[in-house]
């Protein structure tokens, strides 16, 4: 397989010794010595590091296809939002075709991270260092390569496994390993990466892979292998136990105010009790540091001010969503904005919504006002993206909980700490208005369950992932798309665009032609 694992000897330069920072240049001048290959790198321990950097950063790309904008916006469309003023011949409406440049750099980014991550486990034996140490970044490039094989098939499907570095531009093509394949490699290289790596209090942020960031994600990649498409209803337990790993840590917790979650990561204040992994964004695109972001910016609050924070309000929020919200969920208005800031003859306000403006509203969770970072800029900042969080853990515990055992008392006090936090109660104290009903069977409180995700992470980029895994995307999707058209106002019916346009064929995306065309044993998802 060669695109999307485009890094070979000769240019190995661009991916280590500039691993974040620095490009190719002078290309041609370049003496025959400098050039950066096994053989002469990976030989100290400050090596090992910059590589693990180096595939650290293919979390973000700066061309925004992964956790810099692309995998909690546009390339997770879902029922929770959609976008302004977009109604035909784009990805963000589902109107799109297997050459769509964002689709085929997303699966080309990811099998960038994979090869560096087995360039580096490759090596990693090589220099004299401390075993601990070496162990920490053994663990997380195992850690990483899963992670990015963890996000291509639950986007394309079964996708070839690569599990050695590329060293030759004509390596053999490899065919498409089945998504069984797949996640067993994932469970496999995770387990092996959950005793290297450091426990969290090893590092001053959340930045890093550490013990309970790999038993949350296996946590999370059980229970996607539970549901859709494998239905492996074993893997409920393994999920189960993950969660409860995490939980039984002490290491996190809930922070009491939900709002304050996001400040902090507007602030660029570390997060790690709540947030178990971000993804560390730095400085807003200008100077030597290209690894800013798009958080609060794509999906902001409109606001057309520089220096308060420039967000166009793309991502608006379905009355879908906004309607899953009691009025005494706290949540509500701080994850749809209930205002904007409006330019009225030079003067900047902030102007509320009416209670009638619901497709008005943009998402709220990240608000450009409390970023500290001077000058702002208008496309980049440096405010983390949290993958995953405690609250987070607390739902897969109850949803695993409830497929095995059914809604016992753990279950529902695991999801009533996430509904307590965001009603403004003490998490730990029994609450009438907060707490699910009593009594419910277990497919009432799943339904509950669903919904408490929706509310608890909307704009996280887990509600597509959510609904594949409950074999409830294309049927949501096409319900809203009548409920947009019964609904909503005339100005606003085509907030259904993406969810009219949605078929069976969405659950995945197309295979990009790009690889199609150079790799002749891979085939194509069905409906592409």
């Amino acid at each position: 397989m060669k695109s999307g694992i485009i890094k070979t000897y000769i240019v190995i330069s661009c991916v280590l010794a500039g691993s974040l920072f620095s490009a190719c240049n002078k290309f041609l001048d370049t003496k025959p010595e400098d050039f950066v290959t096994p053989e002469n790198y990976f030989n100290t321990e400050a090596d090992l590091d910059r590589a693990l950097n180096g595939v650290y950063n293919r979390l973000i790309d700066n061309w925004g296809r992964m956790y810099s904008r692309g995998l909690y916006s546009y390339l997770n469309i879902s029922d929770e939002f959609f976008y302004k003023n977009v109604s035909v011949n784009n990805l963000r409406v589902l109107d799109f075709d297997a050459g769509q440049l964002d689709v085929g750099k997303l699966w080309e980014v990811a099998y960038q991270g994979i090869d560096r991550a087995n360039l580096l486990l490759e090596n990693v034996n090589k220099p004299k260092m401390d075993e601990t140490k070496r162990n920490a970044i053994k663990g997380q490039a195992l850690f990483l390569r899963a992670y990015f094989y963890f996000v291509l098939v639950d986007n394309y499907g079964g996708v070839p496994l690569k599990l050695s570095s590329t060293t030759s531009p004509t390596a053999p093509n490899l065919p498409r390993s089945s998504v069984a394949q797949v996640y067993a490699a994932i469970v496999e290289d995770m387990k092996a990466a959950e005793p290297l790596v450091s426990d969290i209090s090893a590092y001053t942020n959340n930045e890093r892979v550490t013990t309970t960031v790999v038993q949350a994600i296996l946590a999370r990649v059980y229970l996607t292998m539970a549901g859709e498409p494998l239905k492996d209803v074993s893997k409920y337990t393994d999920a189960l136990a993950y969660a409860d790993k995490v939980i039984n840590s002490g290491k996190h917790t809930l922070n009491l105010s939900y709002s304050n979650i996001f400040i902090n990561h507007s602030k660029d204040i570390s997060e790690p009790q709540e947030c178990l992994w971000e993804i560390g964004m730095y400085g807003n695109q200008q100077g030597t540091a290209q690894l800013a972001g798009g958080v609060g910016i794509e999906n902001g609050v409109e606001c057309p001010d520089d220096n308060i924070g420039y967000s166009g309000g793309a991502v608006h929020p379905t009355a879908r969503l906004f309607n899953l919200f009691d009025a005494d969920d706290q949540r509500r208005d701080w994850a749809i904005a209930p205002y904007r800031y409006v330019n009225a003859a030079g003067t900047i306000t902030k102007t509320a919504f009416t209670p009638a403006q619901i497709y008005e509203r943009t998402a709220g969770k990240w608000r450009r006002e409390y970023e500290t970072q001077v000058p702002k800029n208008r496309l980049y900042n440096s405010t983390n993206f949290p993958v995953i969080r405690y609250a987070d853990v607390l739902l897969m515990k109850a949803e695993a909980e409830n497929a095995l055992n059914g809604p016992v008392p753990a279950a529902y006090e695991a999801v009533n700490q996430v509904r307590r936090r965001g009603y403004g109660k003490p998490i730990h104290a029994a609450d009438p208005v907060a707490d699910l009903p009593a009594g419910l069977g277990s497919a009432d409180f799943l339904s509950h369950l669903q919904d408490e995700r929706a509310r608890e992470l909307c704009f996280e980029g887990m509600r597509k992932h959510d609904l594949i895994r409950w074999g409830l995307y294309v049927s949501k999707m096409q319900s809203l798309a009548t409920e947009v058209n019964s609904t909503a106002p005339a100005a606003w019916k085509y907030a259904g665009s993406a969810a009219k346009n949605t078929t069976a064929r969405n659950v995945l995306f197309p295979i990009p032609n790009t690889e199609i065309t150079i790799n002749r044993l891979i085939t194509q998802n069905p409906g592409w």
